[in-house]
């Protein structure tokens, strides 16, 4: 098998065409086919890596090639939970759930699947199924309609290790936060959660996100800038979130996670929300307790 790649950095190639034939001549005559994945070449012709999660994309890549029914994910785990089973001891394990919550999952941190694997199988319409390398049951089916559960929450997920940065009298015209996120931008700085203040007496705040890895990177390009009076910067953050595509028709799911936060005295920096997710920015001190009061909540 040939792989021709677009290649960014190391460890970050992107699978351009794969050359299956002759794999289908060892297909058709019978045989067992082991195809070494995760590895590639790069435009140089450099041997170099998909990076993490490559092997699960491999796998997606080729049952999209050959057109397959089912792409089986054989792993440490025997499925895809409610939560992590290591924080939270109920969890359920779910037989099956959509693309598009299993893509926020992931993106989630929630470390059943790589989010590579999960954008590439939903774009070529690959059903996955999880499943244990170690006892022989039903897995986890990944697929595009599944029917859903009374819950309509596919899982709670969280991510330590992040920054809040807060950007206080901002000019309030058009441009000035094109102005601050092109800078980042330009420093590959990835911001995920923004949250504007109304504007008053002529200037406005902004509250942004980004990981903690990058906190001192974010800061020295932010000092950069003459956009602001100032800056500061909370790197004991995590986000907890829910996911569930059947969240966006039903009302209460976010007073719930509300309310179980704030039963456990948890509380919260900033929120974002979306059709199929509600995330939510607390103290990293209060991630595991946040989880499983939050699951508690949802699916008890």
């Amino acid at each position: 098998m040939n792989f021709v790649f677009l290649l960014k950095t190391y460890t970050d190639a992107r699978i351009r065409k794969i050359s299956k034939e002759r794999i289908q001549a060892e297909l058709d005559k019978r045989n067992i086919i082991i195809v070494a994945g995760f590895q590639g070449i790069n435009s140089f012709g450099d041997v170099t890596t998909l990076g993490r999660g490559g092997s699960d994309t491999s796998a997606v890549a080729l049952a999209a090639a050959f057109h397959a029914d089912l792409c089986q994910i054989y792993t440490d785990v025997d499925g895809v939970y409610t939560a992590d089973p290591r924080v939270v001891p109920n969890a359920k394990k779910l037989p099956e759930i959509t693309f598009a919550d299993m893509l926020e999952l992931a993106s989630q941190s929630a470390q059943v699947l790589h989010n590579r694997s999960v954008e590439l199988a939903k774009k070529y319409h690959v059903n996955m199924e999880v499943v244990s390398s170690l006892k022989n049951i039903p897995g986890t089916k990944v697929k595009e309609v599944i029917k859903l559960e009374k819950t309509n929450i596919g899982g709670v997920a969280k991510m330590d290790n992040f920054a809040r940065f807060s950007l206080v009298g901002l000019e309030d015209c058009p441009g000035v936060a094109f102005k601050v996120f092109s800078l980042l931008s330009r420093h590959n700085v990835n911001v995920d959660i923004i949250l504007q203040s109304v504007g008053r007496g002529g200037s406005k705040d902004i509250s942004f996100t980004c990981s903690e890895g990058e906190a001192d990177l974010a800061m020295r390009v932010l000092k950069e800038s003459a956009h602001f009076n100032d800056v500061s910067v909370d790197t004991t953050c995590a986000k907890v979130s829910i996911v569930g595509a059947g969240m966006q028709s039903h009302s209460g799911v976010a007073s719930k996670m509300f309310e179980a936060l704030s039963n456990n005295n948890i509380n919260i920096k900033m929120i974002s929300t979306s059709e199929i997710k509600i995330s939510c920015i607390i103290n990293r001190d209060d991630a595991d307790k946040a989880v499983s009061a939050i699951h508690d909540m949802l699916f008890d």
